[in-house]
């Protein structure tokens, strides 16, 4: 129940996010693309309008009537889609002479000087888009003029606002079902892929669980064995068997204290080290001592079932062990209980025979 909660807080945060996201970014790519497309739009119309200002020019020039020039620029333009952006003709007084819709033919142009002002520049595209947003009480506007030489002609190109607000508006809903269709697939596939390496770890961290629970019990048992021997030993004291029944095992040892000889009962070391080739003789009271005798010659001297050599350095008491604990791979650390708070490293190859050792 859990996962399902966090799958489900991870499917909505990664929504959430690129919700927000797409809203900041859409607006910026929506204005952005809107501008290009007036930038190309424009350009377009004031060639065009270049284009039939030569021309009319051109006619008349060579002796074409201006009445006869118009009702050709008339013809053709009546024939002239006016969706968004369209040419007119008007002349000095500022009445229209030509328009895709004749209806217009004759009245006077109206003409937002701002508008024609914001087409001055390079970046015209900026406050043209806003102009155009904002001039929602008109329904055609002039954009840029052409005088047509030699005469009172000037040809304009005009854009029919409405229009391009609609053209805005099906850019802004293609922009919004795109981020829409992409945010759908971008936050499947993200949580998806969230659940699918999730389950991995998960898988992972159960199979890491598995194992340290086993070492865990191993471990448990390993101390459980130690505190078993403890009271083994001290309930059944060992059998001292001799050859010839002349010789006993050693009790004590004789060790020096700088240059006193100082008698120690094994059954009081907790443990005994070689550090630069001096064997030094650890008490479970913390005191120390030294021996002539190598690690060697002291394991011979002690009762196996009551001290183990842990490593090349040290040999320890069973009284002496404290915890075991497990270290590194494979490896065991010992923790003794003397005074000196000494930790032993057991290696891998050492730790089998360790744990047959405390089943003895």
């Amino acid at each position: 129940m859990k996962k399902d909660k966090l799958y489900l807080f991870t499917f909505l945060s990664i929504a959430l996010i690129f919700l927000l996201g797409a809203i900041f970014i859409s607006q910026f790519l929506i204005k952005a693309s809107a501008k290009q497309l007036i930038k190309v739009q424009v350009e377009s119309a004031k060639r065009e309008a270049n284009e039939i200002a030569d021309f009319l020019s051109f006619q008349l020039d060579n002796k074409i009537s201006k009445q006869e020039s118009l009702e050709r620029i008339q013809e053709n333009l009546s024939n002239n889609a006016t969706d968004t952006w369209f040419i007119s003709v008007f002349n000095w007084s500022g009445n229209e002479v030509a328009n895709p819709n004749k209806l217009k033919v004759g009245q006077p142009l109206n003409s937002n000087e701002k508008l024609l002002a914001s087409l001055i520049g390079k970046n015209y595209s900026d406050e043209f888009y806003d102009i155009l947003k904002s001039s929602k009480e008109i329904e055609s506007e002039v954009i840029y003029i052409s005088p047509v030489k030699n005469s009172d002609l000037i040809v304009a190109a005009n854009v029919n606002i409405k229009n391009v607000r609609a053209q805005f508006s099906g850019l802004k809903s293609d922009f919004y079902l795109t981020f829409f269709i992409m945010g759908i697939l971008i936050t499947l596939l993200t949580f998806i892929v969230v659940r699918y390496l999730g389950s991995a770890y998960e898988k992972q961290l159960e199979t890491k669980y598995a194992s340290l629970t086993s070492e865990v019990i191993n471990l448990s048992k390993l101390n459980a064995d130690l505190i078993s021997y403890k009271e083994r030993v001290v309930e059944e004291p060992v059998e001292i068997t001799s050859d010839d029944n002349t010789e006993q095992e050693k009790k004590r040892i004789l060790t020096y204290i700088r240059n006193e000889l100082v008698p120690i009962a094994i059954s009081d070391i907790a443990y005994v080290y070689t550090e630069n080739t001096i064997t030094y003789v650890v008490c479970f009271d913390g005191k120390k001592s030294t021996t002539n005798m190598s690690l060697d010659d002291m394991y011979n001297n002690f009762d196996a079932t009551l001290f183990f050599r842990a490593n090349r350095q040290f040999i320890i008491s069973i009284a002496a062990i404290d915890k075991i604990i497990k270290y590194g791979k494979s490896q065991l650390k010992i923790l003794l209980q003397s005074k000196t708070s000494e930790e032993i490293i057991i290696s891998k190859n050492k730790a089998a025979e360790f744990k047959q050792w405390l089943n003895m």
